[in-house]
């Protein structure tokens, strides 16, 4: 039986606990979070787990063989680190860590220790975005030519992060998921409302080769909760709203222009106006499903999809979208990426 630990139960780490105690194959077996009154929450809930205000304590005591980090971002490297060092399997919530040459080294060293670095990119084990995946590699929506997305919502506020860190990565991670590529450039604008130094909203423009690009927008700042993303193809177009009932709707909509001519007169746009449906999708709880890949990796010696190498691609294009927010929305040309969108 595999022994789990969860680092930090405060705010998404109580889902975590929750979702690993329900799975077969392990145990929760401690938690730690320098929370008294968090420890104090889980003691009397799971009596069995063992709880820890220090994270050495919880390594020392040989009490775990993989943790679950749910902590601030800025703490994710130091403790994934120490973890691998422990020779721990790792799973750490997005974004696996503040940089990509942190990410590079978290990659490196689970490699070294023959460990699985797992990243909580959780719309990558979602229903509707693996079927999303489905209908591109199908050819239903024929050549994917751009995707955006709206990740909205009056807060919660964030005060270690910006929307862009806080939000983005989910949609970042779809992105790259869907279209099975990395970007060649990368801009960002934003307003810093609340706090001079956090962003609160954000606009995201990724391009890549072939003539595609991707568009985010993420918000503290809006009166309505959205969370939709449009991926428009020349044959078809799909939208993903998370908070519909039919969560994928796909419309046999497009628009193309003629070939080249001299004659104005011959140089007309064809629309088409079909109609749409929803596809059936087995819907599972996302986290659940996230957490029992982490265990699976485990227990059958699998690489994840949301791997330590998936972890660095989200992360590297998050820092070059910040670094073109702090430099007002200049484009971030990346260099080659460390492996290749699974």
């Amino acid at each position: 039986m595999l022994r789990v630990g969860i680092v930090g139960v405060g705010y998404w780490g109580p889902n975590l606990l929750r979702c690993f105690s329900d799975l077969e194959g392990c145990v929760v077996s401690a938690v730690c979070d320098r929370s008294p009154t968090q420890r104090e929450t889980i003691s009397k809930r799971f009596p069995q787990v063992q709880c820890y205000s220090d994270f050495n304590e919880l390594l020392d005591n040989d009490l775990v063989d993989a943790v679950v980090i749910a902590t601030p971002t800025a703490t994710h490297f130091e403790l994934a680190r120490q973890a691998l060092e422990h020779d721990l399997h790792v799973f750490v919530e997005k974004p696996l860590a503040q940089t990509s040459t942190q990410c590079s080294a978290l990659v490196d060293l689970a490699s070294e220790r023959n460990r699985v670095l797992f990243v909580g990119h959780i719309f990558l084990h979602a229903a509707p975005v693996l079927k999303l995946r489905e209908l591109i590699l199908s050819g239903e929506l024929g050549n994917v030519t751009y995707i955006s997305s709206r990740r909205l919502n009056l807060g919660p506020v964030r005060k270690d992060v910006s929307a862009l860190y806080d939000l983005a990565p989910h949609d970042i991670s779809m992105m790259l998921y869907l279209l099975g590529q990395q970007p060649e450039s990368v801009a960002c604008s934003g307003l810093a409302h609340l706090s001079n130094d956090i962003h609160d909203v954000c606009n995201l423009t990724l391009h890549f080769a072939g003539n595609r690009m991707a568009m985010a927008h993420v918000s503290w700042l809006d009166p309505r909760k959205e969370r939709t993303l449009t991926v428009v193809g020349d044959k078809k177009m799909a939208v993903y709203d998370d908070l519909a009932l039919e969560k994928i709707k796909v419309y046999d909509k497009g628009v193309s222009a003629p070939g080249p001519s001299s004659d104005f007169a011959e140089f007309q746009i064809s629309y088409r106006y079909g109609g749409s449906y929803s596809p059936w999708i087995q819907e599972k709880e996302p986290l659940k499903s996230e957490c029992g890949e982490f265990i699976r990796c485990i227990l059958e010696g699998d690489i994840p999809h949301t791997d330590g190498v998936n972890g660095y691609q989200v992360t590297r294009v998050l820092e070059a979208a910040d670094s073109s927010l702090r430099s007002g929305g200049t484009p971030i040309y990346l260099e080659e990426p460390v492996g290749a969108v699974s």
